[in-house]
């Protein structure tokens, strides 16, 4: 055992791949919504939970909150009413880095209403 710093590395042991590398999203949104603070929460929890997966951000039509992964449209705010639960977006990415097929996401939580 050597006296390390007691830090602990967050990059994958050499010749394993880290988790989400390879899984791409797109999500656009209407920013004059005020959507873009949603997708910045949004972006935030993946890159907590896989660090190194690519988050892509576009500007979409009205009302627009669409979700890609790896080119597969996997939650739409058109379809849904309302925006991903975060939990069902990162089980999406697991599915993806798993080269498991992927599934829409349907459960959404309403948007905010100020009352």
């Amino acid at each position: 055992m050597s006296g390390g710093s007691g830090e602990l590395s967050v990059a994958p042991p050499p010749g394993e791949v880290e988790p989400g590398s390879g899984v791409r999203i797109v999500v656009e949104y209407c920013e004059p919504c005020g959507f873009e603070a949603t997708y910045l929460e949004l972006a935030s929890a993946v890159k907590e939970q896989y660090p190194g997966i690519e988050v892509e951000s576009r500007l979409g039509g009205t009302g627009a909150f669409e979700i890609e992964i790896n080119g597969q449209l996997v939650f739409s705010k058109l379809e849904n009413g309302g925006f991903p639960y975060e939990k069902d977006l990162i089980e999406a990415i697991r599915r993806a880095s798993n080269g498991e097929p992927l599934e829409k996401i349907t459960n959404s939580r309403p948007p905010c209403v100020i009352l």
